[in-house]
């Protein structure tokens, strides 16, 4: 995008008072912010929540000097600021009511990624870190992109589990994508932008105050499938993203842990309340692959003791199944080796692989290696 239309965007977004969903209402209105600029007051106030008081200010502004300086931030930190008009803006984001009218992003984007929420409480037991380590290395060995909101805790396993699995990972922030929080995440935050993306709504300098988190929140749950809980009080801030994942028509998922533990009475809660248990990624995949725009199958309870019975025919492949298929043989295939001869991005060649491998015609192997099922 140009650097005069993001001028546009980046001044819109500094209006007081106007917020996300005034914002998403003038830009269905006019088409874009530099249209908004341009408009008449009378016809800026005839649009739903805009007041006479908003109106005037977008007439009114003249700052423009702090949206350049805003700019400059961004490219001397390397940041790039998406739009919710540009093609790398998170699809499943733009379905939420108050969705952000722009992100800054650190790393890089991709419309093809299976997100899932992974979050709990800041003060985690051994259990919970493990656990969601593991949890959320198996999430990324099976090519899902693991989403949380990098704060202590649960939210800092999370990335480390999806690194350790060599997959992508998305960190939320409730501050300005300069400002690190807490700060002895500074080599997590880099290790998670070089492969995957840290993003935030915020403008540079933005301080990680109270009010923040809940908005950062609504960005976790939007752009992911589903939102699973580990370890969470029965007052966890953990709660709110789930309430408002359940507003977006989010699954939820909850990972049980000892009834001893106050750490657990907010998961178990959630489990009484409807949420689905989880004991291993599967019974993630099962709930969250048909929403995938492809033919996904999860595994079923009983596959283990039927001999291995295929989930479909393999007529009903698509031709990038068929496609990958051909590529691996009957010897173990490293995963790099199948992106490199079937021509695919390495997300589409991961979330194919998941297919067949949850369909049973293929079988993942220590080291990232596949081979075709006889």
């Amino acid at each position: 995008m140009r650097r005069d239309t993001i001028t546009y965007w980046l001044a819109l977004r500094s209006i007081d008072t106007l917020g996300s969903v005034g914002y998403k209402n003038l830009l269905e209105a006019f088409g874009s912010p530099e249209a908004v600029f341009n408009a008449d007051e009378n016809d800026l106030v005839r649009v739903h929540r805009i007041s006479r008081k908003i109106a005037r200010r977008i007439r009114e502004f003249s700052d423009w000097t702090r949206v350049e300086d805003e700019i400059g931030a961004a490219e001397k930190h390397g940041i790039t600021i998406v739009t919710a008009h540009d093609a790398s803006y998170p699809k499943d984001l733009l379905n939420i009511y108050d969705f952000p009218p722009l992100l800054y992003v650190k790393g890089v984007l991709h419309q093809d990624d299976i997100n899932i929420a992974v979050i709990g409480s800041r003060m985690a037991s051994t259990y919970g870190r493990f656990m969601t380590e593991r949890l959320c290395r198996e999430l990324a060995l099976k090519g899902v992109t693991v989403v949380s909101g990098m704060a202590r805790g649960i939210d800092s396993a999370a990335h480390r589990g999806a690194l350790a699995g060599r997959g992508r990972t998305i960190a939320v922030l409730g501050s300005g994508i300069d400002v690190i929080y807490p700060p002895e995440n500074r080599k997590l935050y880099e290790k998670i932008a070089a492969t995957g993306a840290v993003i935030t709504e915020f403008p540079f300098a933005t301080e990680p105050k109270g009010p923040n988190f809940p908005s950062r929140n609504r960005i976790i749950s939007g752009i992911s499938l589903g939102v699973v809980v580990v370890e969470a009080t029965e007052k966890s801030g953990s709660l709110i993203t789930v309430r408002l994942a359940l507003e977006q028509g989010k699954e939820v998922f909850a990972v049980p842990g000892s009834i001893d533990s106050p750490g657990s009475r907010g998961t178990h809660r959630l489990l009484k309340e409807g949420a689905k248990l989880v004991e291993n990624v599967y019974d993630i995949l099962e709930e969250v692959l048909p929403q995938v725009d492809m033919p996904q199958h999860a595994i079923p309870a009983e596959q283990q003791q039927n001999g291995g019975k295929r989930l479909k025919n393999a007529n009903a492949l698509t031709p990038e199944e068929r496609n990958i298929l051909n590529v691996i043989g009957t010897t173990p295939m490293y995963i790099d080796t199948i992106i490199q001869e079937s021509g695919f991005e390495s997300q589409k060649v991961l979330s194919v692989l998941l297919s067949l491998e949850l369909s049973n015609f293929v079988e993942q192997l220590p080291g990232k290696q596949f081979i075709i099922k006889e």
